[in-house]
């Protein structure tokens, strides 16, 4: 297909309600997280309820790390507020970022999965470098011209996925079969 390597392996409403608990039980050590319109909203800093997500994964005994496009300032203190690895200016949807991602956190491809809210640079990125996809949709939609554009290019692209999944986004329920992460 056209536009498989875009496909998300699940596409879910929220990073905040993702089974992570299974994922771990399914083998998951790492988490690679970007930061605008995935954990927050573009340019906001880490809230109470990221440093509990993060707290949760601490828990569960997983890594993460932030992987994002952004600059040092950005992400550093994002990750300072949450307790994680980062990774910088991270080239996504090159593959280079994610490697160093699961470098810092210890793990391999088949025990990481990456969430973002971006086909062309979060999703395009982790399918590259062979890691589980998860879409997330955007927290905010008021976003700036470049990200606008993309979500337009992504469009039909998300037309032709939900032709094949026409049960997601999940909200935040994961069932088996198609689309449970693991």
């Amino acid at each position: 297909m056209l536009f498989q390597c875009f496909y998300p392996r699940v596409w879910a409403d929220s990073a905040y309600g993702l089974p992570y608990e299974k994922m771990a039980e399914k083998g998951i050590r790492g988490l690679i997280f970007d930061v605008d319109n995935t954990l927050a909203f573009h340019n906001a800093p880490a809230d109470e309820k990221a440093v509990e997500l993060f707290a949760r994964f601490r828990e569960l005994g997983l890594e993460a790390c932030l992987l994002s496009n952004n600059k040092e300032p950005r992400v550093k203190a994002f990750a300072e507020a949450v307790g994680a690895h980062y990774v910088f200016k991270g080239g996504k949807p090159g593959t280079k970022g994610y490697r160093k991602a699961m470098e810092r956190m210890g793990t391999d491809r088949a025990h990481t999965a990456a969430v973002g809210d971006q086909l062309f640079t979060d999703i395009w990125g982790a399918n590259r470098a062979g890691i589980y996809s998860i879409l997330v949709s955007p927290m905010n939609p008021k976003e700036e011209i470049q990200i606008v554009l993309k979500r337009f290019l992504e469009k039909p692209i998300l037309w032709a996925y939900r032709r094949k999944h026409p049960d997601e986004p999940k909200k935040n329920r994961q069932k088996s079969g198609r689309g449970t992460v693991t």
